[in-house]
């Protein structure tokens, strides 16, 4: 497992016990019993930083679906991926959009994957630079993987679970 994925899958479990426990990322993040990775710590910070920005973006593109009605780990995953899709630009949009849609396939409803794939994907075509060939991905990202796993079953609107 790479390093990346590692520190979202520890940052999901954070993120999550932010909300949980009605913490801030300082006191959670202090508590840990072993010091998160950098990486894990700069999600978790910079979530709580542009929680409410997010929060307002997934509001808008999740149709139908008000943000805390939908389950807390794909609320968390959502959070997550678009913070990497607004301000951590040197990630590829695939490679944020894939890993999230894999943590909700692990860890949230049969149907969470689909819909983290259809909110992620239209933020990122409202939010992310595409590349001249129109695959998808930021400038310079191709080859395969470079496109987002996005089909035409998937929509922001799918009810998630």
């Amino acid at each position: 497992m790479s390093v990346r994925r590692e520190a979202r899958e520890r940052a999901l479990g954070l993120c999550y016990e932010l909300e949980a426990r009605g913490l801030d990322a300082e006191t959670v993040l202090a508590q840990q019993p072993v010091a998160p990775d950098p990486y894990t710590v700069q999600l978790v910070r910079g979530v709580e930083v542009h929680r409410s920005e997010i929060d307002a973006l997934l509001e808008k593109t999740s149709e139908h679906w008000a943000l805390m009605r939908m389950p807390a780990v794909d609320r968390a995953i959502l959070r997550l991926a678009t913070y990497e899709l607004l301000h951590e630009p040197d990630v590829p949009t695939p490679v944020i959009i894939n890993e999230a849609v894999e943590l909700a396939r692990a860890y949230s409803t049969k149907d969470s994957g689909r819909f983290v794939n259809g909110v992620l994907a239209r933020i990122a075509e409202d939010h992310r630079p595409r590349c001249p060939a129109g695959d998808g991905a930021p400038p310079g990202v191709t080859g395969e993987g470079a496109t987002p796993e996005v089909r035409g079953d998937d929509a922001a609107g799918a009810r998630p679970g």
